[in-house]
């Protein structure tokens, strides 16, 4: 499946978030990571960011898609998906 992650979390953590998310998936600009995974995947990125939140405090939205979508960027890309290997 194919997953868009989105976040809003304290300044304290979003560090650890970022750095968490790099490891599963293709950052796409700030706050907002994308990619392919796996079920298994999945739900290691969805335990992974629940040890690392305040549910209380903190909001992340994570959108699954059957397959990559169409893009279309206005403006500067980010982080251009030619750059992954």
């Amino acid at each position: 499946m194919y997953i868009i992650v989105v976040y809003d979390v304290n300044v304290k953590r979003v560090n650890h978030v970022k750095k968490f998310l790099r490891q599963h998936l293709h950052w796409v600009q700030n706050s907002v990571f994308e990619g392919e995974v796996t079920r298994a995947e999945y739900e290691r990125i969805k335990a992974g960011l629940k040890g690392i939140i305040d549910e209380n405090e903190d909001s992340v939205v994570i959108y699954r898609l059957r397959s990559q979508s169409l893009r279309d960027v206005l403006g500067t890309e980010k982080n251009p998906m030619e750059d992954i290997i």
